[in-house]
C-alpha cells in the first residue's frame, strides 16, 4: 500500500472532483503498522474466546476482510490458535448453505459471529436474536433491513461495520476517466438486496449526468460472462460494486470485456488486480481491521447494544494501466500519479 502526501491527495482530487476528505485513504497504522505480530496485550492476558466466521462465498475482496479481522483481533491480544478458536464457512454462493451454516453457528454458541456480506448478514438475523452477530461487506444495512434509516439495529444483537459508498464521486470519476461514456452497463444479482438496491440508485442517477444505464441481470456465477456479451453495443464503460456473484466469477466478466473493449471500473483493490481498469473505493484489508475493533469490544464483554453500527466510506483509487490497454482505454497520466497502480504494488499476502 502506497502512502500519500497531501499534494498528492489534492491532485488526486482534483482529478475526479472530489474534497481532500472523501478521497482520503484510510488512516495508515491500521494497515501499514505490522500490528499482527505486535499485540497490545499477549494472549495470556486475555480469556478463551470463540468467534464464527461467514461469508456468502470465497473471493480476494472477503479473503482480505477476514485477514483484516484476524489480524485485528490479534493485535488486541486474541490471538487464533492460542487464546481465540476461528471457525470459518464459506456458502459456496449458495443461499441454501448460507442458511445452513447459520443454523450451526448458533447451535455452536460461539462469543460472537461475524457476517461478511448481505446474504450472509441476513441469514444470521433470521437464525439469532441473541448471539452478538457483527455484519460487515454490507454497502446497504438498511435494505438489507439489519439497521433502520436513524442507524439503529433492527434486532438487539446486531451491530457492524457498512460499505456505503458514495455514489456521486464514483460517477465523477467514471465521467473523468472516460467522458464520452453515454451508457454505462451494470451486471448484477436480482439476489442481492445491495446490488439491486445501487441498480435503483443508478437509475435514478444516471439520467441526471446524461447518460443511462444498461443493467443485467446475472443470477449465477455462470451467466457472469453472457450477461456481459450482452453489454457489446449498447454500453461504453462497465461498472460493479460489490456484488458478491460477479465477484466470484470476475475472471470471466474481464475475459468478455476484454474481447469487447469495455473498460470495468469497480470500487475495490481486488478487482483491479483481478482485471479491472480502475476502482475508487474503500480498502478491504482496512475495512477488516475496523471490523475487528468492533468484535474486539464485544469479546471484552462490551454489550452489543453499546457497540454502535459504523460506515467506512474514505476512499482510495486503484488503477491498472495494463488492464486499462486490454480493455481499450489509455489512462490520463496525471491519473496516475496520485493513484495506487496495482501493476507495480505489491499485493498483501492472505492467509487461506
Amino acid at each position: 500500500m502506497l502512502s500519500f502526501t497531501h499534494g498528492q491527495l489534492s491532485a488526486i482530487c482534483a482529478i475526479i472532483g472530489l474534497s481532500l476528505a472523501a478521497c482520503s485513504p484510510q488512516k495508515p497504522p491500521a494497515q501499514a503498522a505490522d500490528t499482527s505480530s505486535k499485540p497490545s496485550a499477549t494472549a495470556s492476558q486475555k480469556p478463551n474466546k470463540t468467534i464464527a466466521i461467514s461469508a456468502i462465498v470465497a473471493h480476494p475482496s472477503l479473503d482480505a476482510i477476514r485477514q483484516g479481522i484476524i489480524d485485528e483481533l490479534a493485535a488486541e491480544g486474541y490471538i487464533k490458535g492460542q487464546n481465540l478458536t476461528v471457525n470459518f464457512q464459506s456458502a459456496q454462493g449458495n443461499t441454501a448453505t448460507a442458511g445452513q451454516i447459520s443454523k450451526q453457528f448458533v447451535a455452536d454458541k460461539p462469543d460472537a459471529i461475524v457476517a461478511i456480506s448481505t446474504p450472509t448478514a441476513q441469514s444470521l438475523a433470521a437464525a439469532s436474536k441473541e448471539i452478538p452477530i457483527v455484519y460487515t461487506a454490507v454497502s446497504d444495512p438498511v435494505a438489507a433491513k439489519l439497521i433502520t434509516q436513524q442507524n439503529t439495529p433492527t434486532q438487539p444483537n446486531i451491530t457492524g461495520l457498512s460499505s456505503q459508498l458514495p455514489l456521486a464521486p464514483q460517477l465523477d470519476f467514471m465521467q473523468k476517466i472516460m467522458p464520452s461514456a453515454k451508457s454505462i452497463g451494470y451486471v448484477f444479482s436480482a439476489g442481492e438486496m445491495n446490488s439491486v438496491a445501487l441498480r435503483d440508485k443508478l437509475s435514478i442517477a444516471l439520467p441526471k449526468r446524461g447518460m443511462n444505464l444498461v443493467d443485467i441481470p446475472a443470477n449465477r456465477p455462470t451467466d457472469i460472462a453472457m450477461a456481459t456479451n450482452s453489454l457489446g453495443g449498447k454500453a461504453q464503460l462497465i461498472y460493479t460494486s460489490m456484488d458478491n456473484n460477479v465477484a466470484s466469477a470476475f475472471e470471466s466478466m474481464v475475459q468478455s470485456a476484454n474481447a469487447l473493449k469495455l473498460p470495468i471500473i469497480a470500487s475495490d483493490e481486488f478487482s483491479v488486480r483481478r482485471g479491472a481498469t480502475a476502482a475508487l473505493g474503500v480498502n478491504d484489508y482496512d475495512f477488516g481491521r475496523t471490523t475487528g475493533k468492533m468484535v474486539g469490544k464485544i469479546l471484552d464483554g462490551t454489550p452489543v447494544s453499546q457497540v454502535k453500527p459504523e460506515v467506512m466510506n474514505q476512499l482510495t483509487l486503484y488503477v491498472s494501466p495494463k488492464h486499462a490497454q486490454a480493455q481499450g482505454l489509455t489512462l490520463n497520466p496525471e491519473l496516475l500519479k496520485g493513484a495506487i497502480n496495482v501493476d507495480t504494488t505489491p499485493e498483501r499476502k492472505i492467509d487461506k
